[in-house]
């Protein structure tokens, strides 16, 4: 009912506006008739028919251009006044000071305009939020591997140290460094693949070939734990980036055999239901809290961070893999209970034709 009644002030004041130009542009033409019949009638002079229509037109126009820049000059100030507060809003924003917000009073002149500065405002203050989140957690993942680094070049000064201590620290620099550069990676392939314009390489390929390759990849890792693997692939072909998706099962799988106590279990099912294609992978490791399991997508984000540094990572793999599964229209799901383990579950939707599956 408000809204409707303003916009009928708003066709209301139009109508006014309207009708006020026209009544000036006739008292104009009344002035410039008036004018031009004195000058005449002073001069002794009676052009044609045409030349006073005319002259006449001129002089009319003339005046009503003088009499709108009469009526701007006295008005100009208070319109400039009334879009103050947009103009000022609009500068805090440019230079970087998002914590605007307008007047409701503003919004029942502007509407729409007030709305869309205060939405923007906000989006830009969160986002500002997020990367100054971003450079904490790059400067305190990047600031240990640098501090480990440092101390043991610092130790290997001692010219007293037993050759078995000398090798242990060389090794932990190392290991250290082989961290600093995975952590220099995954920005970069996150980075990557949040730019707008990515395009994806889709080809027809068969994904239980390249789960089993990947498979037979990590074979050293989870020999070297006794892990049993419980692998049941169907025959399936799926069109899609071949290389973006290795990065997902062999972060997916990384993490279940890094996570996995020696002797547990890792099952990797593939399997088309109802239209869909499920990737599922099941371990029997230590398990991920209910709340942290909505969190777990996030950049940097470590479920527990009491754990140990070998076992750690970067907190950017799971970030990667739900960047990519998003890429390709599917989605990914996980399903866990502490000391019990977790499985992870992604799903290929055929409905997308740039992403449509078919069996092989």
């Amino acid at each position: 009912m408000k809204k409707r009644r303003q916009e009928h002030s708003h066709v209301l004041l139009k109508l006014v506006g309207v009708v006020g130009l026209c009544a000036v542009f006739a008292l104009c033409g009344l002035g410039a008739f008036g004018i031009t019949t004195l000058f005449y009638g002073y001069m002794g002079y009676h052009p044609n028919d045409l030349v006073k229509v005319l002259v006449q037109s001129v002089l009319n126009c003339i005046l009503f251009i003088g009499v709108g820049m009469i009526i701007s000059f006295f008005t100009m100030p208070r319109h400039r006044g009334r879009f103050q507060p947009l103009i000022d809003a609009l500068r805090r924003i440019a230079m970087g000071d998002f914590r605007v917000n307008l007047d409701i009073k503003l919004a029942h002149e502007w509407g729409e305009l007030v709305d869309g500065i205060n939405h923007v405002a906000e989006q830009l203050n969160e986002m500002e939020k997020l990367r100054q989140e971003f450079i904490s957690n790059v400067s305190h993942e990047i600031q240990s591997p640098l501090t480990s680094i440092s101390g043991f070049a610092r130790a290997l000064h001692n010219e007293r140290l037993r050759p078995e201590e000398r090798i242990r620290y060389l090794e932990i620099i190392e290991s250290e460094s082989k961290r600093l550069s995975k952590i220099s990676d995954n920005l970069l392939k996150l980075t990557a693949l949040e730019g707008i314009q990515h395009d994806l390489e889709r080809k027809r390929y068969r994904l239980d070939t390249q789960l089993r390759a990947i498979i037979l990849a990590c074979e050293p890792l989870w020999m070297a734990k006794e892990i049993e693997m419980d692998i049941d692939l169907e025959k399936v072909e799926i069109v899609a980036d071949e290389d973006m998706l290795n990065q997902v099962w062999t972060n997916l799988l990384g993490n279940s055999i890094k996570f996995t106590e020696a002797g547990g279990k890792i099952s990797v099912k593939l399997e088309r239901v109802n239209g869909e294609v499920l990737v599922k992978i099941i371990d029997s490791g230590i398990g991920i809290s209910k709340e942290n399991q909505e969190r777990i997508f996030e950049r940097f984000f470590k479920a527990d961070p009491s754990r140990n540094r070998a076992n750690s990572g970067s907190g950017l793999g799971l970030a990667i893999v739900k960047k990519i599964i998003d890429l390709h229209h599917a989605t990914i799901a996980v399903e866990s209970e502490v000391g019990k383990g977790t499985t992870f579950t992604i799903t290929f939707v055929p409905t997308d034709k740039k992403a449509a599956l078919s069996s092989g």
